[in-house]
């Protein structure tokens, strides 16, 4: 980037820009010459940059009150997974579920549901965006994910958060959803582990037995079925190395909002 210093308004006109080519940059990736994947992603990290530059200090994304919320939430993506794992975990209503945390931590832990509820909860109603164009107001709750990770003890050179996931989209070993986000996204207040949704437990076809929150992005980086939650160095040695199943698929890794 140039070396210049950025107005406000240039700062949300690279914004803007960034959230509208998410959409625009996974459906032509594969189509166009390498010269112009080379200006999408030099627009990503430009949007990387103007967001985290306006978003200093940890600004929460809008709040919403009850009156507020969608009387109907769509369902996304994946709705029942048909991997036999998960399918054997929901026939148990979830009984025999952990999620797995490890990876560079001190500590790693298997947690039960009960583990996870008796952690300090936060509840949140906040607006879901999805890159297909839809938006719905949901209510969340769930333990901060920045509170779990200090009590695992992330080493000195973690940089990021995994979330592996029970949905197989693709078939094999490497058809399972996955997403990622940087510390900076892993630890703002707002992004939490929901096991609630609307004051009842969470569905099956919007996650359960659990799913992240993580609010200042857009709806595919919200990743569902969570089953372990890995902190690493690197993305690079994921899937295909762009640090989430769509991301590996043309979707932006960094999808701000």
């Amino acid at each position: 980037m140039s070396s210049k210093i950025l107005s406000r308004r240039g700062l949300l006109t690279a914004g803007a820009w960034g959230v509208g080519a998410v959409a625009l940059a996974g459906l032509i990736r594969y189509l166009i010459a390498p010269n112009y994947l080379e200006i999408l992603e030099s627009a990503e990290n430009a949007t990387f940059a103007a967001q985290r530059a306006l978003l200093a200090g940890q600004p929460l994304a809008r709040e919403f009150s009850e009156a507020d919320m969608s009387p109907i939430f769509k369902a996304n993506g994946t709705v029942l997974p048909d991997d036999p794992a998960y399918q054997a975990l929901m026939a148990n209503e979830f009984a025999d579920w952990r999620l797995r945390i490890d990876g560079l931590v001190s500590n790693p832990v298997d947690l039960t549901m009960a583990d996870l509820k008796r952690l300090p909860q936060r509840t949140q109603i906040t607006r879901h965006d999805c890159v297909e164009g839809w938006s719905a107001i949901g209510k969340w709750t769930g333990p901060q994910l920045g509170e779990i990770l200090q009590s695992v003890g992330m080493a000195p050179n973690a940089r990021f958060v995994v979330f592996h996931c029970g949905d197989n989209l693709g078939g094999g070993s490497n058809g399972f959803y996955y997403e990622s986000v940087d510390l900076v996204d892993a630890f703002h207040p707002q992004t939490i582990l929901a096991h609630t949704m609307n004051d009842a437990p969470l569905k099956v076809a919007h996650g359960a037995p659990l799913r992240l929150r993580v609010e200042r992005q857009l709806g595919y980086k919200h990743a569902k079925y969570l089953m372990r939650i890995e902190v690493t160095d690197r993305v690079t040695h994921l899937g295909r190395g762009k640090g989430g199943y769509w991301e590996d698929r043309g979707y932006e890794w960094y999808a701000g909002i």
